[in-house]
């Protein structure tokens, strides 16, 4: 087992002026689960790629422990990689595909056998062993790639989007799963995707990417609780956090009719005002706004609403009861909870700290 560390780590592809990962520092702890998330173009399939050896590193550099692997051959990283399209042999059965890396490594029959049906047996798919990948659900498929990933006990497993091809409801499952199994080899592990609902239930920690650069690295509850910019703000957490920019008058901003303080020396006229939508009650008195539609999810509601901000309409987004949700078309109050508001600044975008 061991850490990974991305040492100002860079890559531009030829003919691209902008980097397609840009100085990326990022340290994974031995054992840890980290999942690189951001939108299309961020960068996070690509710096996988790199820690793979799949991608050339044209500045900075990449350790597994105390190895500098920049220049070290994809086959001699002791780094196994589980693809998005599974990539199984279709003419091999189960068995031969969990079993392919030992073969060319040299393995004896005997040993191998035993070491792939021990894999099958944590994958629970000892009964799929003698079919062909054609034969396999997709979710089967997904587990004899991890199964041929797993079985050669490597340093770091990485994941490329494994569970993107699966529907909805398969899906969940395999998160638990495959959280599961993680916590039981404890092999450090480094994930990428692009849904931020699946980043936050697997990772220990979750590192935010934008157009080639870390916006924020931390646990998924900081991330959400405190997150470094408007950006991540906007990025995590379903629905999104109300983003508003207000003026700033005597020390404070007021948002229907509720004053939130703002800290001290900040400079300029204006914030961004962002509150989470159990940040924002419907109430007697408050900013008047108009529902556009009302998501129920059980016990609770989503009220998605128009309302005009600071002189220009604005859409927001308040949780309620689902009990005590308002009908589309009809006009409610919203009123913010101060003390879970959150301030940016406008310009860069940054949090700005009580």
């Amino acid at each position: 087992m061991a850490d990974v560390r991305f040492d100002q780590a860079t890559r531009v592809y030829p003919g691209n002026d902008a980097p397609a990962v840009d100085a990326l520092d990022l340290t994974i702890a031995d054992g840890e689960f980290m999942v690189l998330v951001g939108p299309s173009g961020s960068g996070k399939t690509t710096a996988l790629r790199m820690l793979a050896g799949l991608e050339e590193v044209d500045a900075g550099s990449i350790f597994v422990g105390e190895r500098d692997i920049t220049d070290v051959a994809p086959k001699n990283r002791d780094i196994a990689m589980v693809f998005q399209n599974y990539a199984l042999y279709p003419y091999l059965t189960v068995a031969a595909n969990i079993g392919f890396p030992l073969k060319i490594a040299g393995m004896k029959k005997r040993e191998r056998e035993r070491k792939v049906q021990e894999v099958a047996e944590l994958l629970d798919i000892t009964d799929q062993l003698h079919k062909k990948p054609g034969q396999l659900s997709g979710g089967q498929r997904q587990r004899v790639a991890m199964g041929r990933a797993i079985v050669r006990e490597p340093s770091v497993f990485l994941m490329d989007e494994p569970l993107s091809n699966l529907d909805a409801k398969l899906r969940v499952q395999m998160r638990a799963d495959i959280a599961a199994l993680q916590s039981r080899l404890g092999v450090t592990t480094v994930y990428v995707t692009h849904d931020q609902s699946e980043a936050m239930t697997l990772g220990h920690r979750v590192a935010v990417l934008k157009d080639a650069k870390l916006q924020q690295c931390d646990t998924p509850r900081e991330l959400y609780a405190r997150p470094a910019n408007t950006f991540v703000a906007g990025f995590i957490g379903s629905p999104s956090m109300n983003l508003c920019t207000v003026p700033v008058a005597n020390g404070c901003v007021s948002f229907g009719g509720m004053p939130v303080s703002v800290p001290a020396g900040v400079a300029g006229d204006s914030v961004v005002l962002g509150l989470r939508p159990e940040a924002l009650e419907l109430a007697a008195e408050g900013l008047d706004a108009e529902v556009e539609v009302v998501e129920e999810l059980g016990a609770d509601a989503y009220v998605f609403c128009v309302a005009e901000v600071n002189g220009a309409p604005t859409k927001l987004v308040a949780r309620s009861h689902a009990r005590q949700a308002p009908h589309r078309g009809s006009r409610v109050k919203l009123r913010p909870l101060a003390d879970e508001a959150h301030l940016f600044r406008p310009d860069t975008g940054e949090r700005i700290d009580s």
